[in-house]
């Protein structure tokens, strides 16, 4: 087969992928102890961790290892493997959707059973993006633990010339019953990245991300505040068993000020939660169910 034949490397460059569709890969791992010291550590816990991992608390396993020289310009791994080679230059973690159905013990096997559910091209207002739905089932000890979608957003090159793009975030429904300020700065950011062997350069690299891709500054993390946000339910609401959260990211946030953590208790139905500029301008929100 030709690399013109192959999935996923038609002529025209993108393509549906539906070669891709149903892929799956297969990673085990150990819930060890010192990720998760380092994560309570960036998030301003003391003492010892619990003897289970925190809702999210599994991103810190089945970590990329791919050589340095399988690296891209971006800090990513180069495009192609398990996920399809799409040939727009820019990434980012979306949103998920996740349901925590059994504790993660600390010391326990874990095994992750990845698949992707679906590859779409939609036209937005700067050109054509692909979202990648990657469905994760983790277990623990052989026990089913969380269950997990995944998506992943390509777009288009920016155009550094034109200067940053514009932000625009909407305000937020609700008014918050509990908000925690935080300033994300390159240390916090560094400290993440570090924790979840993340090299994309929007991260850390002001130069790259702000000549390359047109960002204003330094790109706060979506999975960085997706764990702020369950972590500010966890403050405020303490003792409860975390059942379901869905996220989604709404707008970029930056290094270049503070944000708040907003969560509010309707008196039916899930809390809701989201990330918020000093306007009060969402950048990502988020819904939580308890057990």
């Amino acid at each position: 087969m030709t690399n013109s034949d192959a999935p996923g490397h038609p002529a025209n460059g993108i393509t549906d992928y539906a070669d891709w569709i149903g892929r799956t890969e297969r990673q085990t791992d150990i819930a060890t102890e010192a990720p998760l010291r380092g994560l309570e550590a960036l998030l301003d816990h003391e003492g010892a961790p619990a003897d289970t991992l925190p809702p999210l608390g599994h991103w810190l396993y089945f970590l990329p290892s791919v050589a340095q020289a399988g690296i891209g310009e971006d800090g990513h791994p180069r495009k192609g493997g398990f996920l399809p080679p799409v040939p727009l230059p820019r990434r980012m973690w979306a949103g998920g959707r996740l349901r925590f159905q059994a504790p993660i013990p600390l010391g326990a096997m874990l095994e992750r059973v990845s698949t992707i559910l679906s590859v779409t091209t939609k036209q937005g207002k700067e050109g054509p993006l692909v979202f990648v739905t990657v469905q994760h089932e983790v277990s623990a000890d052989g026990r089913s633990a969380v269950s997990e979608e995944h998506d992943i957003v390509y777009r288009v090159a920016a155009d550094p010339s034109a200067g940053p793009a514009p932000v625009r975030r909407l305000p937020a429904a609700q008014t918050p019953d509990a908000k925690r300020r935080l300033t994300a700065d390159p240390v916090r950011l560094f400290r993440f990245s570090a924790l979840t062997f993340n090299g994309h350069r929007i991260h850390y690299d002001r130069d790259y991300a702000r000549d390359v891709e047109a960002y204003p500054g330094l790109v706060v993390h979506g999975p960085y505040q997706a764990v702020l946000l369950i972590d500010h339910f966890r403050r405020s609401v303490p003792g409860a068993t975390v059942a379901r959260f869905d996220f989604r990211g709404r707008a970029p946030l930056f290094d270049t000020d503070p944000f708040e953590l907003c969560l509010t208790r309707p008196a039916a139905g899930p809390c809701l939660l989201w990330t918020a500029d000093m306007q009060g301008g969402v950048a990502m929100q988020a819904e939580l169910e308890v057990a």
